[in-house]
């Protein structure tokens, strides 16, 4: 076993994106989960106390550039 320097092993966060863009979402299903805002809330989301962003109501993912670092989560409503 190799030598580690703390003596402890951190469980895993599962961060990241978990639905896409133009992908179909209900309400309240998670978009996204993060640490700190890389990615903002953007119109029909919400973004809870550990900053991930859910969807407001059904229909599609949309992400918009904002800046070099810095993103906006959308959902669409279904026409």
């Amino acid at each position: 076993m190799a030598h580690v320097t703390n003596g402890r092993d951190s469980n895993p966060k599962y961060l990241g994106i978990k639905v896409y863009h133009d992908q179909i979402v209900k309400p309240g299903q998670i978009i996204l989960k993060q640490r700190g805002t890389k990615f903002l809330a953007g119109k029909n989301t919400y973004i809870s106390k550990d900053f991930t962003i859910h969807s407001k109501i059904l229909g599609k993912v949309v992400f918009k550039h904002l800046s070099k670092d810095k993103q906006i989560v959308e959902v669409v409503p279904l026409s």
